[in-house]
């Protein structure tokens, strides 16, 4: 099988992706990052009333249509103790923001464009306007208006209009549920001493981390040994627990000790593809499980994060109806990049921002891929298409934003 390009890789797989749609309600305090199964319509009209939008008074226009007004008041209207009287010729309320504007008044005055007079009246130093800083009923939204949109990703800003709405509860998509399943006779977990042959399983935690961050819920199967009947029976607890996505770390190529992909194929895989024209992370194995995606990481840690980055990522985000992550952009390299084979490179490298604002990236010198501390430092991947000439220092290149935030 020849090897597949990344981009004709990541649409084969998106292609054959379609969202869940699974439905859950959800209290609004628990809403953050989700999407709206259903239109969201207002369960009450706000503001319910006209409402002053400053402190000050409330009066007639035509009473105070020019400074110099003598008016006087006969009560105080505050938010939620409203004026229960109506306001007449030549009279005013005392009125702050948010208070009920009485029946009868039509304007608000600033309280610093009048003068108080020592027998309970007011006069005006500054020229009304029509419906001056008056908000009226139903401003923001009406009572039965569809104010949010089924698919809106929830924020604070949506958050905040669905709880002036008066709605407790909210219908929204399930999160995808991403089963990650580490293999290998190596492997320990943190915390534990490795014997002489053994690493600190370390892939799970990323992955999971970046699954979370994507939409998804985490189930840890754990760590197996090179084992088919281990291997099987934790595809199955995978099943059982009805998970959208199957990732495994490790095991997926075809070596004498990488028998993920042969035991998956033969519990009922249907294998895609499964070697990529990328570097690092050729052996990816991308196929499905009845209605589960399967998603094969390669087990060097560095490999799989890149690899989670760009297909595991964009397809929990389908599977969730979230919109997909703006990584990708340009920058200036800091050094010459020498020309490329045929394998599409992502090169670990720091940002820095030049006087004149860009973006510079410098790589790292040292590109080995097992190499996790670089690539906790590393702000972007440098992108390096197949067969890309030689390019000199200060010339523009794609990069693939670890830290997106960073563009912000």
């Amino acid at each position: 099988m020849s090897l597949l390009p990344v981009a004709d890789a990541q649409a084969r797989l998106l292609n054959s992706t379609t969202p869940l749609h699974r439905v859950e309600s959800i209290p609004l305090d628990m809403a953050e990052g989700r999407v709206l199964a259903k239109d969201l319509t207002a369960r009450l009209t706000q503001p319910p009333f006209d409402a002053s939008a400053m402190d000050g008074y409330a009066l007639r226009f035509e009473d105070a249509a020019e400074p110099g007004a003598l008016l006087t008041v006969i009560g105080v209207s505050a938010a939620g103790r409203a004026f229960e009287g109506s306001v007449g010729k030549d009279q005013a309320v005392r009125i702050f923001t948010g208070a009920p504007v009485p029946a009868g008044a039509d304007c608000v005055l600033l309280q610093e464009d009048t003068v108080g007079l020592e027998d309970g009246r007011i006069r005006t130093t500054y020229p009304l306007r029509k419906k001056q800083h008056v908000r009226p009923r139903g401003q923001d939204f009406a009572e039965g208006e569809a104010v949010l949109s089924a698919g809106t990703v929830m924020d604070f800003s949506r958050l905040t209009v669905a709880a002036a709405m008066n709605h407790p509860m909210l219908d929204v998509y399930r999160r995808p549920l991403v089963a990650i399943l580490a293999t290998g006779d190596e492997l320990v977990t943190p915390g534990s001493k490795p014997g002489p042959s053994q690493i600190i399983a370390s892939n799970t935690f990323g992955i999971a981390a970046l699954a979370r961050s994507a939409g998804a819920h985490v189930l840890d199967l754990g760590i197996v040994p090179d084992d088919r009947a281990e291997i099987t029976a934790a595809i199955g607890r995978a099943q059982v627990a009805k998970a959208d996505v199957i990732v495994t770390l490790g095991g997926a190529s075809v070596g004498d000790h990488d028998l993920v992909q042969s035991t998956m194929i033969a519990g009922g895989m249907q294998l895609d593809f499964w070697r990529i024209a990328m570097r690092p992370g050729k052996p990816l194995m991308v196929g499905s499980l009845g209605e589960t995606h399967v998603l094969g990481l390669p087990g060097n840690p560095v490999s799989s994060l890149v690899c989670g980055l760009l297909f595991l990522e964009p397809l929990i985000r389908k599977l969730a109806s979230l919109p997909p992550v703006k990584r990708e952009s340009m920058a200036r390299t800091a050094v010459r990049l020498t020309a490329n084979d045929q394998r599409q490179d992502y090169v670990r490298a720091t940002l820095t921002k030049s006087a004149d604002g860009v973006w510079i990236a410098e790589p790292f010198f040292k590109q080995d891929s097992s190499m996790m501390k670089v690539f906790s430092r590393s702000d972007c991947l440098i992108i390096r298409p197949v067969q890309a000439p030689e390019l000199a220092a200060g010339s523009e290149c794609p990069v693939l934003l670890l830290r997106p935030e960073l563009l912000s």
